[in-house]
């Protein structure tokens, strides 16, 4: 098993790919953490949740602070890397969907070069007159 190794081209790499797919899920492109160090350093609230147990992920979104953190020591190899960006991004951008066949079938579009609008929240219908 080939493990990642996180390097200053690996670095710009990462943040390259989370531009794009930003880009394509219309959102905002996140702040990215790539260490266990990086998570830990931030002040206690804006990790709030999955702070101490970030590492046991590949990914993490912290949806309210815009900030996804990618744990490149615990992903194998690049084709991982690509899907748990875009795993964390499709988070980001339908914040409402959990896991399942229809998060799956997103990530899926969203790797294979799909662009989605962006987020609008549904208004009240107005009232009939």
């Amino acid at each position: 098993m080939h493990i990642v190794k996180l390097d200053d081209d690996l670095r710009l790499v990462i943040l390259e790919k989370v531009g794009i797919y930003s880009a394509r899920f219309s959102i905002d492109a996140p702040t990215v953490l790539l260490s266990s160090r990086e998570v830990l350093a931030l002040p206690r609230e804006l990790t709030e949740g999955r702070r101490t147990t970030a590492y046991k992920y590949y990914g993490v979104s912290y949806l309210t602070q815009n900030i996804v953190f990618i744990n490149v020591r615990k992903i194998p190899d690049e084709k991982t890397l690509e899907n748990t960006i875009v795993h964390e991004l499709v988070h980001m951008r339908f914040p409402y969907l959990s896991h399942g066949r229809r998060f799956n079938k997103l990530v899926r579009r969203g790797l294979a070069g799909k662009g989605f609008a962006a987020y609008r929240s549904r208004k009240p219908a107005a009232p009939a007159n």
